[in-house]
């Protein structure tokens, strides 16, 4: 059964834990895997021989984003517990490690695997790279942190066009407008990334905590109220019919039509 298989990979080198998402086709995320992942940083707080921590997915695609079936199939569960209970954590807790967190971007990233990679302190993204925001063809709102960090990173005009549109961003444009960080070849990207992420663990990982808190406490000092905020309006959206009008055309591969 799918239950009984590791879906997030983990491997520790030179103070560097390597995270990988390995759910084909897609690598999308479901509740075991982001159970993985809290487990993982968790283990990286407490683990004084971790001193960086860089999560990619396997193949072509780092995510899609969370599996609609797997939310749908959820008896019982509202939209806003299911954030609070997975997302709305795993964000804090990624934004609360005192140590870097590198994410390498490969081909598709969309959904709430956005927030994972806005979350992350540092971004390397393969030339094939493609970020969509994702959420409005579902019809449904923003969460995991991406109503605050995707505005501060590309500005509220900008964030406020690839919400609406869905519009992938292609590395060039995502490097120019400074939601990435570096762009390398893609079959340079693993190598490219874990470099970086040795260089920093082999420096002074407590002062870049106490840089991160700074930077939490100057940028993001709000985020708990937001992700707070993203629960209770994705509960709202969830209930609408262009919500399950969402669902039923990526189930039935047709676009969606919102409006008839």
């Amino acid at each position: 059964m799918e239950s009984e298989k590791q879906f997030l990979l983990r491997h520790k080198q030179n103070g560097v834990l390597r995270l990988v998402i390995d759910r084909p086709k897609v690598n999308a995320l479901n509740f075991q895997i982001l159970a993985e992942l809290k487990s993982a940083f968790n283990k990286a707080a407490q683990d004084e021989s971790i001193r960086c921590v860089l999560i990619s997915g396997a193949g072509e695609v780092f995510s899609a984003g969370h599996d609609v079936l797997d939310i749908e199939n959820a008896q019982g569960e509202s939209y806003r517990d299911h954030l609070q209970r997975t997302y709305n954590p795993l964000i804090l807790q990624m934004r609360s490690l005192p140590k870097p967190i590198i994410a390498a971007i490969n081909g598709a990233v969309s959904g709430a695997a956005l927030g994972i990679v806005l979350a992350s302190d540092l971004r390397v993204a393969a030339n094939n790279a493609q970020i969509t925001v994702g959420f409005t063809r579902l019809g449904l709102g923003l969460d995991s942190a991406v109503s605050l960090l995707l505005p501060a990173m590309i500005g509220l005009g900008r964030a406020t066009e690839y919400t609406f549109t869905n519009t992938p961003i292609n590395a060039a444009d995502a490097l120019a407008m400074g939601l990435v960080n570096r762009v390398v070849p893609t079959v340079d990207l693993a190598d490219e990334a874990f470099h970086l992420a040795v260089n920093l663990a082999a420096g002074p990982v407590h002062a870049f905590g106490l840089c991160k808190e700074a930077f939490n406490r100057a940028v993001l000092r709000d985020l708990s109220e937001i992700l707070d905020n993203e629960a209770q309006l994705q509960e709202i959206a969830s209930r609408t019919m262009e919500h399950q009008e969402g669902v039923r055309a990526f189930l039935e591969k047709r676009p969606a039509r919102f409006y008839a």
